[in-house]
């Protein structure tokens, strides 16, 4: 690469602060972040969204449209929130890396050669849900309050309050039982402990 002297020194200063980031993310939090990742603080992110100071939003994760998000909910890396015809999260919820929640699909457009529009529908996400590893929301989802979306899963339908689910096309595998001041309790369908199941539809 051909630069001029004043490129190869900002580059070297580029490397430099590279370096010096990489070293505090290191000792400080025991990780190797992807080097935007430590130019922008994820919290700082989150405010300047939402205005509120809990919300953690990573720099790798794109949001787009309106996308409405509850205090101290944190989203992860590299997921695409698509709010195009509207998001609601709502507090304390975690969204896992890789997740997708999706409001709009271009099916009956591609079919149709152009001629029909996208289609929308707005998604609605409750109180204290965990959204596990690369699950996917589609568009028109309603998610209850403390629900747990299983990492892969493809959720396509409303999920109630209180329930746990996994699975392509999501479904039930279980339930939340939460009160306040009192330990969480995920309870199975099938009688198992969750943290002994070793199946792919186990939440993670």
């Amino acid at each position: 690469m051909d630069l001029s002297d004043e490129e190869k020194r900002l580059l070297d200063t580029l490397r430099s602060l590279h370096g010096k980031l990489r070293d505090h993310t290191h000792a400080t939090y025991q990780r190797i972040n992807p080097f935007y990742e430590d130019l922008f603080e994820w919290k700082e992110r989150g405010k300047y969204w939402s205005g509120d100071d809990g919300v953690t939003i990573y720099n790798s994760t794109t949001l787009a449209g309106k996308v409405d998000i509850g205090a101290h909910t944190w989203i992860g890396p590299f997921c695409s929130i698509d709010g195009t015809a509207g998001i609601r999260i709502g507090r304390h919820c975690s969204i896992s890396v890789g997740t997708q929640i999706l409001t709009h699909d271009s099916v009956r457009w591609c079919l149709s050669g152009g001629v029909e529009p996208y289609d929308y529908a707005p998604v609605s996400i409750g109180d204290h849900c965990f959204i596990g590893s690369h699950a996917v929301i589609l568009k028109g989802v309603t998610i209850g309050d403390a629900c747990v979306i299983g990492a892969g899963a493809v959720v396509t339908s409303d999920v109630p309050s209180n329930t746990i689910v996994a699975g392509v096309p999501a479904r039930r595998i279980g339930r939340t039982i939460t009160h306040e001041g009192e330990r969480v309790q995920l309870v199975m369908d099938d009688g198992n402990p969750p943290d002994d199941a070793r199946s792919e539809s186990t939440p993670r």
